[in-house]
Formats: C-alpha cells, sequence, structure tokens
C-alpha cells in the first residue's frame, strides 16, 4: 500500500481528458495544481475555433456544451464538448471541464481539473483537486483545499507520509470515484480509482483502490 500505487499512472485514464499533456512531467496529480493557469492559456490557444468559442481572453467554451445563462465563468477556463455548466454554478476560474461533465446548481470550481464525464452536480465545492473519469461527488459533498493551521498539506498513507509543498489542495479522486452526500474531503485526501466514500463521512489520508470507506479506520475492501 506505499505511494506508489497513487501515481497518475495507476489512478487516472489519460485518454478520458483534454488536459493528458499537463501530466507529462509529474508522478502524482497534485503535482499538476500550479501548473493548471498556464497551461489553460496555452491549450486553449491550439483549440479548434470551430468547435470551442473564444469568450474574451482566456474563457474556451465547445459549442456543444449547455452553460446556463445564470452560471458565473471565470478564467482561465476550457468547457469541453458535451459538458453541461448548470444554474448559477460559479467558476471562479483556473478550471477544465471535461467532455460530458456536469457542473451543477450552486456548485463552485476553483483551480481544478475535472476528466470527462465528471459529475459535481448539486452543492458542491471543488478546489485545487483533481477528479478523475467519471467521479462522482453528491449532493453537498465538499472538498476542503486549506489546513486549518494554515500549514503545508502532507499525504499520509498507513505506511507513508509525502511532502507536497503546497498549502493549498484539496482532494485527488480517481476514475469513478463515488463520494456520498454531504462529505467532506479533507486537505490532502487521496481516493484510488473505483472507490466509494458512504454519505456524511470525513474523509482524510488515502483511500485504496477498490475500497469502500465506511468510517474513519473502517475501509473495507469491495467484494
Amino acid at each position: 500500500m506505499g505511494v506508489e500505487l497513487y501515481t497518475v499512472a495507476n489512478m487516472y485514464d489519460l485518454t478520458q481528458t483534454i488536459a493528458a499533456s499537463i501530466f507529462d512531467d509529474v508522478t502524482y496529480a497534485w503535482e499538476v495544481l500550479p501548473k493548471i493557469h498556464d497551461y489553460i492559456l496555452k491549450l486553449g490557444e491550439t483549440l479548434n475555433p470551430e468547435i470551442f468559442e473564444k469568450r474574451g481572453d482566456d474563457i474556451w467554451v465547445a459549442k456543444s456544451a449547455k452553460v446556463a445563462p445564470t452560471a458565473c465563468l471565470n478564467g482561465p477556463l476550457i468547457v469541453d464538448e458535451d459538458a453541461e455548466i448548470r444554474h448559477c454554478a460559479f467558476v471562479r476560474g483556473n478550471a477544465i471541464v471535461g467532455k460530458g461533465a456536469v457542473v451543477g446548481n450552486s456548485t463552485e470550481l476553483k483551480n481544478v481539473v475535472l476528466f470527462n464525464k465528471v459529475q459535481v452536480p448539486h452543492y458542491n465545492y471543488v478546489g485545487d483537486s483533481v477528479l478523475g473519469y467519471k467521479s462522482h461527488m453528491g449532493a453537498g459533498s465538499i472538498t476542503s483545499n486549506v489546513k486549518s493551521d494554515k500549514t503545508l498539506v502532507i499525504i499520509k498513507g498507513t505506511d507513508f507520509q509525502v511532502e507536497t509543498g503546497l498549502k493549498k489542495m484539496g482532494a485527488m479522486l480517481g476514475d469513478e470515484v463515488e463520494v456520498g452526500c454531504n462529505s467532506v474531503l479533507n486537505p490532502g485526501t487521496v481516493i484510488g480509482k473505483q472507490s466509494n466514500v458512504y454519505p456524511t463521512s470525513c474523509v482524510r489520508g488515502v483511500i485504496p483502490t477498490n475500497s469502500i470507506f465506511k468510517a474513519p479506520g473502517q475501509v473495507v475492501a469491495k467484494q
């Protein structure tokens, strides 16, 4: 259960994001967080204008995406094809929203990469995080991205610790992770792909692949 299980290669299908190349020179997903702003500005200029509409200086929205007139979009931002930005969503900037993803009512995004078909559809806060393909956050679930004592975030597994050097880091969700309603993912949470988190959970540390988080200290392998 070492840290090598939580590399980008072991958590994410990079064919399922327009931002695959941001992961080229990193080992762990949290290493891309400081790069998102500049990466969007460079990638945006390469996007096909027949597919993407440029809005202002640093916002690119696919023409097939649905954006509610009440949504607030701030750049740098890329919204990929067939994504849906719903009523009163608030994108603060530095966000990549994947193909077919859903950003819903009163959901706030900031400095994130959402892979294709991610769903954050109801009252979610997602900041300084990477959400893998088809991952889903239930209504009211949030990523907490700053420690209460404002110290740097450390990834803490059962048999390892990794210093990120980051003051702000939310959660790294692998592909097809399910987070139950009204859960809080504390700073530095890493959840392996295809794992589930029970509703109203308070999660911190590292959750293995194909596991079920029931409560702190109660994590079981899927049968």
